[in-house]
């Protein structure tokens, strides 16, 4: 290390998160002053883990419980000086409906920004926002889909009354794949010419042709 650097003590740094395996809302890293703070204000637990201890919320506790034990806990952790990453959605100071109202007005500025395009340039930003294969509206809504196909998939020795609705959700998932292709076969048209406006401008009218002299008389 260079002198002069700050010697950084990263196993007083404590993360809460919820794990998606299990579920369970938990807590890795810190000291053992950090425990006895989660232990007491939040009702952490603290379990054995393959690399040393760990902290984790009761099981069973309904979700809103969780948030509140653990938005305590980080709260009371960062006011006796340690360093604290609170997953989002465990935060209990923000809205309910916070992330879905973003969602919300992330699709209206879209729509926004594609009806005010004056360039294939930025429709093609708009259409890739849409239809981008790493993180596009079409393939995540696709994941999600997917996931939900499966998790309504019964198991292959079940038997089901009407196993149509499921099977026509996996068909719903394959018909978005098709149209995020389609789209960004769209996008990759608009963005070879960005120079080009997607103004509509009146053709130019006619020239007027000159009328013939009228005859002299004599």
């Amino acid at each position: 290390m260079k002198p002069g650097e700050p010697d950084f003590l990263v196993l007083e740094y404590v993360t809460i998160t919820k794990d998606p395996r299990t579920g369970l809302v938990v807590a890795i890293g810190g000291t053992e002053r950090a425990a006895d703070i989660l232990q007491r204000t939040g009702g952490f637990l603290t379990a054995p883990g393959p690399r040393g201890d760990y902290h984790r919320l009761p099981h069973g506790l309904p979700i809103v419980q969780q948030r509140l034990k653990a938005t305590a806990a980080s709260h009371a952790l960062l006011c006796a000086g340690h360093s604290v990453h609170l997953d989002p959605a465990l935060n209990a100071l923000t809205a309910p409906n916070g992330e879905r109202d973003a969602a919300l007005r992330y699709l209206a500025q879209l729509a926004e920004r594609a009806s005010r395009a004056e360039s294939s340039t930025e429709v093609a930003e708009v259409l890739t926002e849409i239809a981008g294969p790493a993180s596009g509206l079409l393939p995540l809504t696709r994941d999600v889909v997917v996931r939900a196909w499966i998790a309504l998939s019964p198991a292959p020795d079940a038997e089901s009354a009407d196993p149509g609705p499921v099977a026509d959700l996996g068909n719903t998932a394959n018909a978005l794949s098709r149209a995020a292709h389609r789209i960004l076969a769209a996008r990759n048209h608009a963005a070879r010419a960005p120079g080009r406006s997607t103004a509509t401008t009146p053709p130019p009218s006619p020239a007027r042709q000159p009328s013939a002299p009228a005859p002299r008389r004599r």
